[in-house]
């Protein structure tokens, strides 16, 4: 069998997400590849999850190396030291096996300079993206967001022989969202269930603030889903709140992402891979920018009309929230329209 290693971190302040879509793409390898995780130790690594998904992890340990401020990316500091020490490292790791079929790379602290060091071991590198903001050394890039200029992104920063997989239609989605869709029904813009989820760690704590904003809203007809990853940090704190909320129900770390989709009406919730999960259901949101990486992509969106995005989060109010949500639960048309709008992104 064919072997394929993955080099892709999650912590508090990098989320989840990288690390989800990466054993999103490995399901669907696995066939084909024997696939190793290769993932730093940091606080809120996913390791134990990713291993209970079937996949081998090894940990790599935190440097002290500091970073070349020279060459520093943007999020150079996500590395914890320098890229040529986590090749060395990946590299050691990789000595026991004979040349690798596939690296996968999904790391906004590695560039064109780690995959260098890397590129004599290894048959093709895989890179997945979202910011364009530097040079890679790659046989095919995906980035699988959607932005106005989506054809040129990459032009200097990739080799012209480097296939780019480019746009919500390359979106990777887990098979339950597959067969999700099929059993959707349409959706009739009246909203009668509500799912809140900002991802697997919410570092700002926007969970409570939208749940602030159900209270207020005082619609005890409508049903409420909370989710949070079990690394948020202020995972105790929302429950708390929600079990004060007989209509709003709390849950941890879920496997049933796609089910609570297909029957929530309206969503709110960040940026990330979960736009796409949402937008495959055509389930329309109301979103909060998490992450500067997140404002482009968003605004994008929703010039295409699929969302209501609100801004960056410092600048989001609980009032902003309540305010939003009771216009779309008062106009159905608006919400029918953002769902038609929200899939054809991922069928153009």
């Amino acid at each position: 069998m064919k072997t394929a290693v993955i080099r892709v971190d999650a912590s508090v302040e990098i989320g989840t997400g990288h690390v989800i879509r990466c054993l999103t793409l490995a399901e669907d390898l696995k066939s084909c590849y024997d696939i190793t995780f290769i993932t730093s130790d940091y606080s809120g690594h996913l390791a134990e999850f990713i291993q209970s998904k079937g996949f081998n992890v090894i940990l790599l340990h935190k440097s002290s190396t500091k970073c070349d401020i020279q060459d520093e990316l943007q999020h150079s500091h996500w590395l914890g030291g320098s890229q040529e020490e986590d090749a060395r490292e990946t590299l050691h790791i990789m000595k026991s096996q004979n040349r690798v079929d596939l690296m996968v790379v999904d790391h906004y602290a590695l560039d064109y300079r780690w995959e260098k060091i890397i590129r004599n071991r290894v048959r093709k590198i895989f890179v997945i993206d979202d910011l364009a903001d530097r040079k890679h050394e790659c046989d095919v890039l995906l980035d699988q967001n959607y932005y106005l200029d989506m054809g040129r992104r990459y032009d200097n920063l990739v080799d012209k022989n480097c296939k780019r997989l480019l746009g919500p239609k390359h979106a990777l989605l887990r098979k339950e969202f597959k067969e999700a869709k099929k059993k959707l029904r349409n959706r009739s813009g009246e909203v009668e269930r509500i799912l809140i989820f900002f991802g697997g760690s919410d570092p700002t704590n926007e969970t409570t603030k939208a749940v602030r904003a159900i209270e207020k809203l005082n619609r005890k007809d409508i049903l409420v889903d909370v989710v949070v990853g079990a690394s948020n940090p202020n995972k105790e704190t929302v429950k708390e709140l929600v079990d004060k909320l007989p209509h709003v129900t709390y849950h941890c770390q879920v496997s049933n992402m796609a089910e609570l989709m297909v029957k929530a009406d309206l969503a709110i919730g960040a940026g990330g891979s979960t736009t796409w999960e949402r937008c495959y259901l055509g389930l329309p949101t109301i979103t909060v920018e998490v992450a500067f990486n997140q404002m482009e992509i968003l605004q994008a969106v929703e010039k295409s009309g699929a969302i209501i995005n609100l801004g960056y989060s410092s600048q989001v109010s609980i009032e902003n929230l309540r305010s939003q949500l009771l216009r779309l639960i008062c106009n159905c048309d608006i919400l029918i329209e953002m769902s038609i709008q929200s899939r054809r992104l991922l069928t153009n």
